[in-house]
């Protein structure tokens, strides 16, 4: 069985207590620690004399050596590790290797920048310097969801560990057992004791500390908006940074010229990616009228066709939500979706009653003709699907921006011009063109409105984890 400790000050601690659940069987398959205000508190001392005694804040060529050991080490348990990550989030095996091989790849991408995060300087007057670098900000708590614990962890930690940062990390419960085995092997001989430390809790008591304490500079956070809004007020008595991202409700805009029958079993994988428990996973789909009859009949088809069932059996599809409480709460949406909208077309339900232990949900595909239904405007965080229409380029823009969100689109055309003019008319963070859910480490993301606030992976993941100090210095002219 898997333990899931506290790692605090370079130390494993607390005795294991809370169950992580394989949401595919409802097997216990480890047990993790679960912390108290008072670990919270030791985690952010140790980072926060790690970072004000340490030299780790200004020595780059340390943290690009720690990241690049953190990055073989998790290549060398790539697949020890995706199995975990399979057996404790349900998500189909493919999807678990492909996480983990995404996290590794960002991992050593910042490694790279971790010795080059230049400034500049100028000469507003004459034999005046303005010099103006940046510098870390301090300790990041970083508040880590379950959906994709692999990425999700690398892309705040390792642009914070980059900057200068240090870290107090805190997982979702449900795979605590996983980040803590990846986080096992960030040790080395490079990273000082207390740079990172890790605390996971059943509740948010220990979460609620990190937001409000003044030790804490920057506060991480992947998750939904309703929670985002809260960490902000929260976190307004410290002033202190804040790095969001928060809920979406993607929109896959079809045009006449598209090829219904290719596109549809592409759009029923984004909407399904994770059982759907994915912030950028497809949620509406609005297409041409022209094309309507077919978008039903193949998208239809292209979603009875996955095959639902554990994770790591072979040719699964789709995997179950993350637990039965989810589950619930999702198929309950559903249903009162299900009685408002104008056509149901494909009603998902529970599936195989031999499956019965496990948290899955099969996948719905409704159509609705008003953008300002409920399940339209809410992200309901599983596989549920709604079906639009328009007749021109305007009404598709001015549906697709008919919600609070911003955080993901995709746009299907062949018709490059249309493309880029759509795309630049979404107010969205991310739009994809005949594509979707492609995520790159180099590539920043992030959303519009309340999808949240600053931008990770790319370089500019980096100015969330960095304060702009400007240092002026009046050294006259020299005159002969």
């Amino acid at each position: 069985m898997n333990l899931a400790r506290h790692w605090i000050a370079g130390h494993w601690q607390g005795a294991p207590q809370g169950e992580s659940v394989n949401p595919a069987t409802g097997e216990v398959i480890g047990r993790y620690a679960d912390a108290t205000i008072a670990d919270a508190d030791a985690a952010v001392q140790a980072a926060r004399q790690a970072f004000d005694r340490g030299h780790w804040a200004h020595d780059p060529r340390r943290r690009q050596l720690a990241l690049l050991a953190w990055a073989d080490a998790l290549e060398r348990d790539a697949e020890e590790l995706a199995t975990l990550l399979t057996r404790e989030n349900g998500k189909v095996l493919a999807q678990s290797r492909g996480e983990v091989a995404a996290a590794i790849s960002e991992v050593r991408y910042y490694a790279g920048l971790a010795r080059h995060i230049p400034g500049h300087a100028l000469q507003p007057e004459p034999g005046v310097f303005s010099t103006l670098l940046r510098e870390p900000a301090g300790v990041a708590a970083i508040i880590v969801p379950w959906n994709a614990p692999a990425v999700l962890l690398v892309r705040s930690l390792a642009p914070a560990l980059a900057a200068g940062c240090t870290a107090v990390v805190k997982p979702a419960a449900q795979t605590a057992l996983f980040n803590a085995a990846m986080l096992q092997r960030l040790q080395s001989p490079w990273l000082p004791s207390g740079t990172v430390n890790t605390i996971a809790e059943s509740g948010h008591a220990a979460s609620a500390r990190l937001v409000a304490s003044h030790d804490v500079d920057v506060i991480s956070f992947t998750g939904s908006t309703a929670t985002g809004k809260r960490i902000m007020a929260a976190a307004a008595d410290s002033m202190k940074k804040l790095s969001l991202e928060l809920g979406g409700k993607s929109c896959c805009l079809v045009f006449e010229d598209a090829d219904v029958a290719s596109i549809a079993p592409r759009l029923a994988a984004a909407a399904t990616i994770i059982s759907g428990q994915q912030c950028t996973a497809a949620r509406r789909v609005l297409v041409h009228e022209s094309l309507a009859p077919a978008m039903r009949e193949h998208l239809v088809r292209a979603l009875n066709s996955l095959t639902m069932g554990p994770g790591e059996a072979p040719g699964v599809d789709m995997g179950p939500l993350i637990d039965h409480g989810a589950r619930d709460l999702v198929q309950q949406r559903i249903e009162e979706a299900c009685a408002q909208a104008d056509r149901v077309l494909l009603h998902g339900g529970r599936g195989d009653p031999a499956m019965a232990r496990g948290a899955f949900l099969a996948p719905t595909l409704i159509e609705h003709g008003d953008s300002s239904a409920f399940f339209c405007q809410e992200e309901i965080f599983g596989p549920f699907l709604v079906l639009e229409t328009f007749t021109s380029e305007q009404e598709a823009v001015a549906k697709a921006n008919h919600t609070v969100f911003g955080l993901s689109a995709s746009v299907w055309t062949h018709d490059g011009a249309r493309a880029m003019r759509v795309a630049r008319a979404l107010r969205n963070g991310t739009v994809w063109v005949n594509d979707h859910n492609r995520l790159f480490a180099e590539a920043e993301t992030g959303g519009y409105r309340q999808s949240g606030l600053g931008r990770l992976h790319g370089y500019d993941a980096l100015a969330d984890f960095t304060e702009l100090k400007h240092i002026c210095l009046n050294a006259g002219v020299l005159h002969e």
